[in-house]
């Protein structure tokens, strides 16, 4: 069996495996945030932060929510690891620098997992399980509970209340996030993931001297690092790490669980809002773009010409023989196209246009099928513009789900398309402008331009992968992408909630013979149109200086 054929096999069983988990996990998510009941657990949590999950809020209340909880979390998560040194379980771990911990907290809250670090050299148990693991299961419930107000926000009318942010916080790490990561942690021990709280033990010699490992709750937190679209690992070399992904059977499993909740959450959102049908055509435009750009990415580093690659069979340097080109493909743009940054390859490696795919997935908005929430309010973002240029096309006023698209709608869409990129291509420019920051490129030329666009793309748009040529671990570098990370996770979350509460005041508007149609292919395929053009003329000048002069160069 040919490679190639073996990666369409890959393709085709990852297709298959969600799409038997679409109906029954998100018609679970809808039941779970709908429900008027409250489990034992749930009534604890709610008791000791002393919430009351019943009382409504409006989209100012739910956003001062989302805000102050991060804000919290960051600082907790900061304080952790400024004491490490005196904490026990530490390894004997020093404390972390005050930049490396303020880049490490904000990355962490911000569903980013940007590391700038060595997991295995710098981090202890205690860190790495009390601090890091539990903001993996709680950013993504933040972005889950953003994404269901703003789909109350169109299925509601007539009042300006999205829900309560502590209910929707509370159900979604306890009857979603921790139930798939229990199982999923137990698939990927199973596959040979380790799960232990060992201590650092030499394991023989290597090249001359002494090779030291420590072990740690590894399989536990890479089942939340994948489903919640975290992706910071437990070791420096990610899920390239066979402690963290040890054979194609996991490597498989850990791509499922990239993409199981965000592609449910479609299904969800049709549920929701009463229409199975507007859901299946979100999911349409999230699949047509994922398939394409995975079968791009394959035939890129398959048929990348030269003798060297001819022999290996494609581009194989940067990557794990374990996986081959086909896994390491799939997962790069799995990986790049939701805001998960977990790699098995090193993305620097690969060739010119294959680095500008993934740089390419994540400047789209990491909404094919997008982060764990962020990818369905992304995407319904767009929607709202493709909807606002259909009207403008046809002289109509536009109408998304029975609700008017007027100009605080779209000031609001527009606000939150533009925030990420005036962030990735203002630090982009500032840190090629100045002496200090280009010190830590490894490569020159078009190479090393790509290195520092893709720091900052990944940064803004809370992917946290990395070209990993480059030497983040700089003051510069920590804080101006730990501020991109917060704004950028942050800012978009105040124009979807306001989004959410102009539309739930709405009064719903009666389907005529001249609405267009939203659950309808051909709507599909102007929501496809719409984000491809935008995100082309917003970032093909910046692409053109990289991943397209150093692909057409070789």
């Amino acid at each position: 069996m040919s490679s190639q054929t073996a990666g369409a096999l890959q393709l085709i069983a990852l297709m298959a495996a969600l799409a038997l988990a679409y109906r029954p996990l998100g018609d679970y998510m809808a039941k779970a945030y709908s429900s008027e009941k409250h489990y034992k657990p749930e009534k604890w949590i709610y008791k000791v932060i002393g919430a009351n999950p019943a009382a409504e809020m409006r989209w100012p209340a739910y956003l001062r929510g989302v805000l102050a909880f991060s804000a919290v979390s960051v600082l907790f998560l900061y304080l952790m690891q400024r004491v490490q040194g005196s904490l026990p379980g530490s390894l004997g771990f020093s404390s972390i620098d005050p930049d490396q911990a303020f880049n490490t907290a904000a990355s962490f809250v911000a569903n980013t997992n940007w590391q700038s670090y060595y997991g295995e050299q710098a981090m202890g148990h205690v860190v790495q399980t009390g601090g890091l693991a539990v903001q993996n299961f709680l950013s993504a419930a933040v972005g889950m509970a953003v994404a269901v107000a703003l789909v109350r926000g169109f299925a509601r009318s007539r009042t300006g209340e999205l829900g309560n942010f502590w209910a929707d916080l509370v159900r979604g790490t306890v009857r979603i996030l921790i139930p798939i990561s229990v199982i999923g942690a137990i698939v990927l021990v199973a596959c040979g993931a380790i799960q232990n709280f060992s201590g650092i033990h030499q394991v023989g010699q290597f090249m001359g001297g002494t090779q030291e490992w420590n072990g740690g709750a590894v399989a536990s937190q890479e089942a939340i690092k994948e489903l919640g679209t975290n992706g910071g690992g437990y070791f420096n070399a990610n899920s390239a790490h066979p402690f963290e992904n040890p054979n194609p059977l996991s490597n498989l499993f850990e791509i499922f669980l990239i993409l199981l909740i965000p592609f449910a959450l479609t299904r969800t959102f049709g549920r929701m809002v009463g229409s199975l049908k507007q859901g299946y055509a979100i999911l349409g435009a999230m699949a047509v773009i994922w398939i394409g750009f995975t079968a791009l990415m394959m035939w890129t580093e398959f048929a990348h010409r030269g003798p060297a690659f001819e022999i290996a069979g494609g581009a194989m340097e940067g990557k794990e023989t374990r996986f081959g080109i086909a896994g390491s493909s799939i997962f790069a743009v799995a990986t790049t196209l939701t805001s998960t940054g977990a790699v098995n390859s090193f993305h620097s490696s690969y060739t010119g246009f294959g680095g500008g795919i993934t740089m390419l997935g994540m400047q789209l908005g990491e909404i094919a099928p997008g982060g764990v929430g962020s990818g369905l309010y992304g995407m319904l973002i767009m929607a709202i513009i493709a909807v606002f240029i259909a009207g403008l096309m046809v002289g109509r006023t536009p109408e998304y789900l029975g609700k008017k698209i007027g100009t605080r709608q779209i000031k609001l869409a527009a606000c939150y398309i533009l925030v990420t990129p005036a962030l990735v291509l203002g630090f982009t420019a500032v840190a090629m402008a100045l002496p200090t920051p280009a010190d830590s490129m490894t490569n020159s030329g078009a190479h090393g331009f790509s290195e520092i666009l893709y720091a900052y793309t990944s940064g803004a748009n809370n992917n946290g992968s990395a070209f990993a040529g480059l030497n983040a671990d700089t003051q510069w570098f920590n804080s101006t992408i730990g501020i991109a990370m917060l704004l950028g996770r942050f800012l978009p979350m105040v124009f979807v909630l306001a989004l959410a509460g102009s539309l739930a005041e709405q009064k719903p508007v009666p389907e005529t013979a001249g609405t267009l149609r939203t659950d309808k292919p051909l709507y599909a395929g102007l929501l496809v149109g719409t984000i491809l053009i935008i995100t082309g003329l917003t970032y093909f000048p910046a692409l053109a200086l990289g991943p397209l002069a150093e692909g057409l160069a070789s």
